[in-house]
Order: structure tokens, then sequence, then C-alpha cells
């Protein structure tokens, strides 16, 4: 048996989008700009909904922050979706051991009388504002470390994050940034969208395919790890 030995194929979203217009009856020959500008404006619209529906792993990056004493508030980046896991790592002149720390909610924040109490970061308050815009005022995302950090029992907050998907663009032949696993579920999504536009009729049968793609590649889109579950049995041996 022959077979290729590769692993690169990453087609564009120019590929993509032929292949999406070929899904719903309109041939190559048959496109015009205005076709690519609807197409360009489906992707996009389809990959945020992805961001909004779920952690894609392939999105996940973990983000180091240096920690200054009696500083609460540190700017996030924009494109950060959400944040999934955060800990603070402490020296003391040895390794560096990490301690995980707890998300909490806007009002539980606000619940906390003294706000600039100095000590060990035990909780953070993820403020999930658009980006910095000047005209508002708006400082743009960030994170609230309580207590506040104290500039010795920790040097460093360290979080993993979920960031929006890059955009798509037709120039230069760009690829999405999607993985070989989800290529099937983002041309018939894509096939979807644009069937709303250029063929009602047939999203009847095209949405179908989409949500079973979807659904198919969100399956493999988890970590493979145990779960366990355990009931709070402490106060019985007291």
């Amino acid at each position: 048996m022959t077979t290729s030995a590769t692993y690169v194929w990453n087609p564009s979203l120019g590929e993509l989008t032929l292949y999406a217009y070929n899904l719903i009856g309109i041939r190559n020959t048959s496109l015009a700009q205005e076709h690519m500008e609807a197409a360009r404006m489906a992707s996009n619209m389809m990959l945020a909904r992805w961001s909004n529906q779920g952690v894609n792993l392939w999105a996940v990056d973990l983000v180091t922050v240096p920690l200054v004493q009696g500083q609460s508030v540190y700017p996030v980046d924009g494109s950060t979706v959400m944040i999934l896991d955060a800990y603070v790592g402490i020296t003391n002149g040895g390794p560096e051991i990490d301690r995980i720390i707890m998300p909490v909610s806007r009002t539980e924040y606000a619940s906390y009388p003294n706000k600039t109490q100095q000590g060990f970061t035990t909780v953070f308050w993820f403020d999930r504002l658009i980006s910095p815009d000047r005209s508002t005022g708006s400082a743009g995302p960030s994170i609230t470390l309580w207590p506040v950090p104290d500039g010795t029992s920790a040097q460093v907050l360290k979080y993993y994050r979920v960031r929006q998907l890059q955009d798509s663009e037709f120039s230069s032949g760009q690829t999405v940034e999607v993985p070989y696993l989800w290529m099937e579920a983002f041309a018939y999504g894509l096939a979807e969208r644009l069937a709303q536009i250029w063929n009602p009729a047939l999203i009847q049968t095209i949405k179908p395919l989409s949500d079973e793609s979807y659904a198919i590649a969100s399956q493999q889109n988890v970590e493979q790890a145990n779960t366990y579950i355990s009931p709070q049995i402490a106060g019985y041996y007291r």
C-alpha cells in the first residue's frame, strides 16, 4: 500500500469557501465578488459563535504575569474569552511552588470589606469588559486579585485562558485557525450560513449535516482525563 506519508493538508479559506458554495449548489464559475464578501463575514460570524459555544482546546494558552506588591488589578488581553484555571507561583529562593486560586463573582468580590488587604492571594475576579476604548473610558478586561499581593508570599500569576479564534481572511491564501479534525464542521457550518443568503431552499438539507459535523468534532474537543466527585464528609468525624 502506498500512502502520502504527509500530514500537511490545510486548505485556505478560499478553498473552503468554494467547497461550501458547491455544497449548496453554487458552482465556482458562478461566484462573484459579493459571494466572497458574504463568505468572509459568515466565516468570522461562525468563529465568534464557536468561541461562545465552548472551550476550543487549540485556542488555550498559558499567560504569566509578574505580581507587584500592593497592586490588585492586572490587565488582560482583549482577545481573552474566559479564564479557565489560575494559580500563583512562590519562589522564596527555592524551586517555584504553585498554588491554585479560585474564581469569584463580582458580587462576592464586592462583599469583601477591605479590598486593599495584603496577603497570600486566594481568589480572583475576571472583569470581562471589552478592549480599551478611550472614547468611553473603558479600561478593558482585567483580573483582580484578593488578598492583594504582599510581595513576599507570591511573585507571579499564571492562568490558562481561552482566546478568541483568529480572524479569517482571503488575502495571501490564508488558512483558518481550525485544526484538521474541525475542517468538515467548518465547511458545513459555512455552507449553512451561505445557504441562508444564496439558496434558502437547501437550508433544511444542509443544517442537519452542519449540526452533525459540529457534534462529532466537539466530542473530540475535550481533555481525556478522569473526573472525581467526593462528598464532603468531614463533619462526620468531628
